[in-house]
This record gives structure tokens, C-alpha cells and sequence, in this order.
């Protein structure tokens, strides 16, 4: 006689069911959020400004300004600097595309008779002076770009949308705030209303302080490399001093080289030996920002670990692309602030490991 089959236990069709059911709100909630991580972007880069306009704003309407006029105000002073950095950047770059439109067909020849005088060597530069004269295609750049005006049109049109998105949200975000926080703290218990303000507070000073800092430094910057582009007698000391102080401050990782490329290009146009003491005063000043100005502007601002900023801008990029590399560090700082507050720091015990001078002996032994 033959053993009966075993049957199956009742609950392993139910966890089937509960699992593929899961599988599926899962695939389903992960294609809402691509389908609206345009949107999702928007409001993390809105939260992120409203953060940084708030102190602002808050010090505004403590001496007796209405928020939404002091919000009003914060926008039109922040619009008017970056309308006047593009402006002043557009007319420099104007100006020097223009001239080395104008003056390649010498620099070309001047290459073409040092390098028959120096090595003999012979090179046929007519076609290639050609494209810079008149009629020739480079000259004619200009013109060509008035075929594009459509597709640039609605690429400039796209991003004005979401510039005013941005900008509405913000708004909201800053003018209504105290409101905003009141809505959602009257779905909380008070434990978590405590949390969540201790959370959005500290977002906000880390946010300030990341903004301060980066101010500071970029200013220094301004002014040290306006003396020095002055003194060298490179073309537009201000403008270039400006696109310096500002892209090596508030693009991380590779601002830094962004902003010595530009400089060290337009005085290479001007004269190849200034371009050379431009490189040698960009890289003095950066290590002397490296290790003098930022540790100790950071230290009172936003003490956040090099190795630790390098990563979450690498992580920051991964996730969001050029929005993630800005907003990396700030998030980073309020996460480390955040955890700090909540964990219980314990008195250290005695070890070689944990001692700086140790460590040196024994590498030294």
C-alpha cells in the first residue's frame, strides 16, 4: 500500500500570494517614481534653497517684515547677483571668442614659421587659416547658430519652465513655512513633532552655515585672484576673479578646475608667459585654501570630514547627477549633525590605536 502524498501546508499559497503581490506594489511604486523623478528632483532642489533662504528670511520677518514680502526680496537680491555674473561672464566670453576668431590665422602662421625654423618641418596651413578668415566656417559660427534657434528655443524654453517651478516651490516653501510645519505637525504625536522640528532645524542651520562658508571662501578668492589677475594685466580681472570665487566654491569636485581653466585660457589668448603665472598663482592659493582658510572657516561653520564630503558628492552624482554633486555635502552635514545629536558619545579607552603620536612611532620604528 502506497504512502498518501503529503499536502500541502495551508499558509505557503497565502505567502505566495502576499509575495507576489508585494513583488508587484514594489515594481509598481518604483515606476511612479521614474515616471516623476523630474518632479522629485525639483522639490529636493526646492527644499534645498528654502533652507538657505530661510535664516534670511526669518531675520527679516523678526524685524517686522511679512514673510512673503521678505521671501519676495531674498529672490529678487539672489536673481539680480546671478543675472549680473552671466552678464559680466557673456561679455567676456564675447569678447574673447571674438578675438581669437579674429587673431588665429596669425597664431597659426606663427606656429607654421617656428616649427620650419626650429625642426624643418614643413606644414600647409592655408585650408586651416582658411576657416578663421572671412566667409571661412569658423567665421561663419555665428551665422550657423541661427539654424539651431528652434531646438535652442525649446531647450531655454524647458528650462525656464523649471526654473519657475523651482522658484514657486521655494517660495512656498520659505513664505509658508511656519504654516507648512504646522500642518504636518498636528498629524505627529508630540514625540515626533519634537523630532521632526528638531530635524528641520538642524537641516536649516547646516544648510546656512554650508552657504556662509562657501561665501566666505569664495569671496576670499575674489578678491585675492582679482589682485593677482590685475597685477598680471590679464584681461577682465573682475569677471574672471568672480567665475574663480564662484565656480571653485559651489561646484564640487571639479569647480576647482573649472574654475583655473577659463583664466588660464583667455591669458594664454593675451600672452602665453602670463598664462603660466596664472597656473602657478591658481595652484598656490588652492592648497593655501586647502589647509589655511577652509579648516578654519569650516571648523566654525560646518566641520565635516574631507573623505566624507568626497564621497557623498561621488554618491550625490550617482543618484541625481549634477543636482546630487550640489546637494551631497549640505545633506551630508545635516545627516552627521542629526546622528550626532541622538548618539551617546562614552569616554575612550587607553590604546596605541586610538593615539596620533603612537601610531607616528611605530610607523617610524
Amino acid at each position: 500500500m502506497s504512502e498518501g502524498v503529503e499536502k500541502m501546508p495551508k499558509w505557503v499559497p497565502r505567502a505566495i500570494v502576499v509575495f507576489l503581490l508585494g513583488a508587484a506594489l514594489l515594481v509598481a511604486i518604483a515606476w511612479m517614481l521614474f515616471r516623476v523623478r523630474s518632479l522629485i528632483i525639483v522639490i529636493l532642489v526646492s527644499l534645498f534653497l528654502s533652507f538657505a533662504i530661510e535664516p534670511a528670511v526669518n531675520w527679516l520677518a523678526r524685524r517686522g517684515w511679512r514673510r512673503g514680502p521678505a521671501t519676495l526680496s531674498m529672490f529678487a537680491l539672489i536673481l539680480l547677483a546671478i543675472g549680473g555674473f552671466l552678464y559680466a561672464m557673456g561679455a567676456v566670453l564675447a569678447e574673447q571668442i571674438t578675438k581669437l576668431t579674429a587673431e588665429a590665422p596669425g597664431y597659426i602662421r606663427e606656429i607654421e614659421h617656428w616649427l620650419e625654423a626650429r625642426f624643418g618641418i614643413v606644414l600647409e596651413t592655408d585650408a586651416l587659416v582658411a576657416e578663421f578668415s572671412t566667409g571661412g566656417s569658423a567665421a561663419r559660427l555665428a551665422s550657423n547658430v541661427a539654424g539651431d534657434l528652434v531646438s535652442i528655443g525649446t531647450a531655454l524654453m524647458s528650462l525656464i519652465f523649471q526654473t519657475l517651478t523651482v522658484l514657486l516651490f521655494t517660495f512656498y516653501l520659505v513664505a509658508d513655512g511656519p504654516k507648512l510645519r504646522r500642518l504636518l505637525c498636528s498629524a505627529l504625536s508630540p514625540k515626533r513633532q519634537a523630532l521632526m522640528l528638531k530635524g528641520w532645524e538642524i537641516a536649516i542651520d547646516k544648510t546656512g552655515a554650508y552657504i556662509y562658508s562657501r561665501t566666505l571662501l569664495g569671496l576670499a578668492a575674489f578678491l585675492v585672484h582679482w589682485l593677482i589677475f590685475a597685477l598680471l594685466e590679464v584681461p577682465s580681472p573682475v569677471p574672471l576673479a568672480l567665475w574663480v570665487g564662484i565656480m571653485s566654491q559651489f561646484v564640487p569636485v571639479a569647480g576647482t578646475y573649472l574654475a583655473g581653466l577659463l583664466p588660464i585660457l583667455i591669458a594664454l589668448l593675451h600672452e602665453p608667459i602670463t598664462a603660466l603665472w596664472v597656473l602657478l598663482a591658481i595652484a598656490i592659493y588652492q592648497q593655501l585654501e586647502n589647509y589655511l582658510f577652509a579648516p578654519r572657516i569650516t571648523s566654525q561653520t560646518m566641520n565635516i570630514h574631507p573623505a566624507v564630503a568626497f564621497g557623498t558628492v561621488i554618491l550625490g552624482a550617482s543618484l541625481l547627477g549634477v543636482v546630487g554633486t550640489l546637494l551631497a555635502v549640505p545633506v551630508a552635514a545635516t545627516i552627521q549633525a542629526f546622528v550626532s545629536t541622538y548618539i551617546r558619545r562614552h569616554e575612550l579607552i587607553d590604546s596605541d590605536l586610538l593615539d596620533d603620536e603612537g601610531a607616528e612611532s611605530e610607523v617610524q620604528e
